[in-house]
């Protein structure tokens, strides 16, 4: 395997699912990573010897780089969580597009480019990377503008920074364009990481949906990829179970 595994804390962020009993159930699997933790269980998290893949470079996500007039405000937020992320040695910040708000596509794309190209230059000086998301505008995220691979790469690829990629999330993109290897055999120089879940559903990535991950994760290790390759899936079964399933799966 040429990449790590990690977990989305929010998926099993449950009342029925004791945090340490997570934290200890991720570990013995294998995973050493997990993601998108309240900034309140960082400490928990690195005590039990996981690190921390990622985390939100600003908030909320249907306001982001592509209108300008939420800029400063995504400023001072990327400054505060880009000096979170030295501190606590986290190699991943998350960026988002925001809503159209009624502007058209190519604006936003200019817009994001400008921000991101200073926010791209902070984040090189703090040694950390921003991964803006694709997300899907059809199910999950309506409005949202990121919601193509074609439009992620423009973007990415004007800034050019070694510290700006794409978070190729693969349940959004096979809602919205499918081609899924195709497109990280063509694309996978902008990809900086990855997510999953099972179509439709979002649910475990098994037989009970329409993706195939274990072919996909051989073609993403076939690019050498070696970043984290984060399950954002919300269980419905056994959730200990399904962790290690998705596990044995992407364990390419």
């Amino acid at each position: 395997m040429t990449f790590k595994q990690s977990v989305s804390w929010w998926c099993f962020e449950r009342d029925d699912i004791d945090e340490l009993e997570l934290i200890e159930t991720i570990k013995a699997i294998g995973y050493p990573a997990v993601e998108l933790v309240p900034e309140d269980k960082f400490q928990l998290v690195t005590d039990h010897g996981l690190k921390i893949a990622t985390h939100g470079l600003h908030r909320p996500l249907e306001q982001g780089v592509a209108h300008t007039k939420y800029w400063d405000d995504i400023k001072r937020q990327s400054d505060e969580n880009l000096e979170m992320a030295v501190k606590w040695n986290i190699p991943n910040l998350i960026a988002f597009s925001g809503n159209r708000e009624g502007l058209d596509d190519q604006t936003g794309a200019e817009n994001a480019i400008k921000q991101l190209e200073i926010l791209a230059k902070d984040a090189e000086s703090a040694g950390v990377t921003l991964i803006l998301e694709l997300l899907n505008s059809k199910v999950d995220h309506p409005d949202y503008m990121c919601d193509k691979t074609e439009w992620g790469v423009q973007v990415v690829s004007a800034v050019d920074s070694p510290n700006l990629k794409l978070l190729y999330d693969i349940y959004h993109m096979q809602i919205m364009e499918g081609d899924i290897i195709q497109t990280i055999r063509d694309n996978h120089q902008w990809f900086g990481h990855y997510h999953t879940a099972g179509v439709p559903g979002r649910n475990e990535i098994d037989e009970s949906q329409e993706l195939n991950y274990e072919p996909i994760c051989i073609a993403i290790a076939e690019t050498r990829y070696d970043g984290y390759f984060g399950q954002e899936f919300i269980p419905t079964k056994d959730w200990k179970q399904s962790l290690k399933q998705a596990f044995d799966i992407c364990d390419v």
